[in-house]
């Protein structure tokens, strides 16, 4: 079975950084893709940025194109998102998640428990 564990959150003070980890096992290389999600309370769970599973391609929400980065180590079956320039809007659990290169929710089957993000104001 697959397994994605994330790792990294905290409280972190507005314009600080933060660098989340997803460990994967179980039989990862069936998964095509990779990516981020977060979920503020209250609200839905909003897309982030997505990997191929090659590592060559990404793409990422507007509210965060130019502050986070997707990376992936295939060797060590790990995702990452570099978090720079924090605002408190990041404010949100995240979520790392397996399956189609997608924006949509829907079109990844295997997710990660979640860490929780917080930026103070």
């Amino acid at each position: 079975q697959v397994q994605l564990v994330e790792s990294g959150g905290g409280l972190v003070q507005a314009g600080g950084s933060l660098r989340l980890s997803c460990a994967a096992s179980g039989g990862t290389f069936s998964i095509n893709a990779m990516g981020w999600f977060r979920q503020a309370s209250g609200k839905e769970r909003e897309f982030v940025a997505g990997i191929s599973w090659s590592g060559g391609t990404s793409t990422y929400a507007d509210s965060v194109k130019g502050r986070f980065t997707i990376s992936r180590s295939n060797a060590r079956n790990q995702l990452y998102l570099q978090m720079n320039s924090l605002k408190h809007e990041d404010t949100a659990v995240y979520y790392c998640a397996g399956g189609a290169y997608s924006t949509r929710a829907s079109d990844f089957g295997f997710w990660g428990q979640g860490t929780q993000v917080a930026v103070s104001s």
